[in-house]
């Protein structure tokens, strides 16, 4: 992926493919990688697959939430200047899009959810990450996944990194509480794009009943269920994420 990779002013992106623009934005502890497949997949099938780097770590303090992430998304569109755009996150990045939908919502075709926040927050359990212990860090990322052999050493040392720098750690802490501050359930009713939902049945991070609530709230969705799968569908099972996420493009003719 990183043969694609673009600096342009304060905007870091991988960007591949023509066609419809898709804006894939990763969660909280993630990053453009959890979606390699999918972006190799989908821009080789007619559309312009875009994976901004979200500024997690690097805005002031007080600045860093769910709102100015939004807002980060929103300049970053009218910088590409892109219109009819498909807005795709998953876990914090499916919260992004929501509340980019609410604020901005000219320029949305459709949304894509998958493992998303927005109505319930379980992200960290109910433990805060600890700094120095490394085993717990490796268990709560082999929670993620249905199969834990997906939390590879790599996985675990980058997740460990973040949460053992104080810098990054305390921006976690707050993006997470700003998350919990902005539940979108009154809002999803207003959300009339076309919506795509697809979700590990597995899941304990955004359990099924979190997806059934987003089916029943937002006025234009479809639901897709991924067996054996958890929080990271893209990542965990992304044959089977491409191959629905595919299918239900062409069926909405987007």
């Amino acid at each position: 992926m990183t043969e694609f990779l673009k600096k342009e002013g304060k905007f870091t992106y991988v960007e591949a493919g023509e066609g419809t623009p898709i804006i894939v934005l990763h969660g909280l502890m993630g990053a453009l990688s959890n979606f390699d497949a999918t972006f190799s997949y989908l821009s080789k099938k007619g559309y312009k697959v875009i994976i901004p780097e979200l500024p997690l770590y690097s805005l002031p303090l007080l600045k860093t939430n769910v709102k100015n992430l939004a807002k980060f998304i929103y300049e970053f569109i009218e910088f590409k200047n892109l219109k009819d755009v498909v807005l795709l996150g998953n876990s914090l990045g499916g919260h992004i899009a929501l509340y980019y939908i609410k604020h901005y919502p000219k320029d949305i075709a459709a949304l894509v959810l998958t493992g998303s926040s927005g109505l319930y927050e379980n992200s960290m359990g109910n433990n805060y990450p600890r700094r120095g212990d490394k085993e717990f860090v490796r268990n709560k990322t082999r929670d993620v996944f249905y199969n834990p052999e997906i939390a590879t050493d790599e996985l675990v040392d980058q997740v460990y990194e973040v949460i053992n720098d104080r810098n990054t750690l305390i921006r976690t802490l707050a993006i997470a509480k700003s998350a919990v501050r902005h539940n979108m359930a009154n809002d999803l009713p207003n959300m009339e794009q076309p919506t795509c939902l697809i979700w590990g049945k597995q899941d304990t991070v955004t359990p099924p009943e979190v997806a059934e609530d987003f089916h029943r709230l937002l006025p234009n969705s479809d639901l897709y269920w991924i067996d054996k799968c958890g929080h990271a569908a893209m990542m965990e099972t992304p044959e089977e994420f491409n191959r629905l996420l595919e299918e239900w493009l062409t069926k909405r003719n987007i």
